[in-house]
């Protein structure tokens, strides 16, 4: 079945399989105590996870879909890599469902998958773990329309550690269940690392009954699939494309908007800039709008300057 499913249908059920498996290499390195840490840049670390994880995923999806272009946080990989850290089943429940009609005639040279084998290592590195995702977003032309945010550390009730959660526009999501927030309340989620002054003047402009701040792009999203925050809130340059594209696709998928501050979609094609220079505004209902003009004029003109 897996091979005459469509294109996209087929990577969004080989990404599942690979996102659980760097997740299992993300824990590995912990366990074994070695983080290998590498800094990037100011509050920008890079592990031997982050490292080893993307090998896995890059290698595992290229050798499934050579003619796909996937491009990683991590730049580029060695695709050498050991058979187990090579995925090469599928997820067949995924596999059961139908593909929506958008989607069904996509040619793999008009993907972009978006990887960030560990997104939150800042995180990672200072123990909390929770935080810690592996992002696999998967662009059309421009558009976020699929994605997988696998949490490494999340405990199920069985004790097993990992969770799996899927996004794909115009068929839902799958892997967890979805929550309002609170009503009567008005709950951010924002960064715990990387605020300056025009984010906190944003920040301000909302009538915030509470502020959580968390790691991670795919954390804060799953804050608001899961009902603990109504918005998030990022009014400042510094995340990337593979950063969002999962996370768009994911919360999308369930009814939500993720957008510049502007209230702009970013493009997602194999030419655009990494950088998200105009910050990033999700949201769950249907008052996004609302939520873009409550950001101060001055703000959303000076970031991205």
């Amino acid at each position: 079945m897996a091979s005459t499913a469509p294109v996209i249908m087929r990577i969004m059920a080989s990404s599942i399989q690979t996102a659980k498996r760097a997740g299992g290499i993300i824990r590995d390195v912990l366990k074994q105590g070695d983080l290998g840490i590498v800094d990037k840049g100011k509050n920008d670390p890079q592990t031997e996870a982050d490292r080893s994880a993307q090998r896995c995923i890059i290698a595992s999806l290229a050798k499934k879909f050579p003619s796909v272009k996937i491009i990683g946080e991590e730049g580029g990989s060695d695709l050498n890599v050991c058979d187990d850290w090579l995925v090469e089943d599928s997820d067949e429940q995924f596999l059961q469902q139908s593909c929506p009609a958008e989607w069904r005639d996509a040619k793999p040279e008009d993907f972009v998958i978006w990887v960030d084998p560990l997104d939150g290592t800042a995180e990672y590195t200072q123990g909390y773990v929770e935080h810690v995702t592996v992002l696999i977003g998967i662009a059309i032309k421009d558009a976020a329309v699929g994605g997988i945010i696998h949490q490494p550390f999340y405990q199920q009730p069985d004790g097993e550690l990992g969770r799996t959660i899927w996004g794909l526009k115009g068929l839902g999501t799958g892997g967890f269940t979805h929550s309002l927030a609170p009503p009567g309340e008005f709950i951010i989620t924002t960064t715990r690392s990387h605020s300056n002054a025009l984010h906190q003047q944003a920040l301000n402009a909302f009538p915030a009954t509470k502020v959580i701040k968390v790691g991670g792009a795919g954390f804060k999203v799953l804050q608001l699939l899961e009902g603990k925050a109504h918005a998030y809130v990022f009014a400042t340059p510094g995340c990337k494309k593979w950063d969002t594209c999962a996370p768009e696709a994911v919360l999308e998928a369930q009814g939500g908007f993720l957008t510049d501050i502007n209230g702009e979609h970013y493009a997602y094609n194999a030419d655009v800039e990494h950088v998200n220079r105009e910050g990033v505004l999700a949201s769950v209902g249907e008052n996004h709008s609302e939520l873009v003009y409550k950001i101060p004029r001055k703000v959303r003109e000076a970031v991205g300057v």
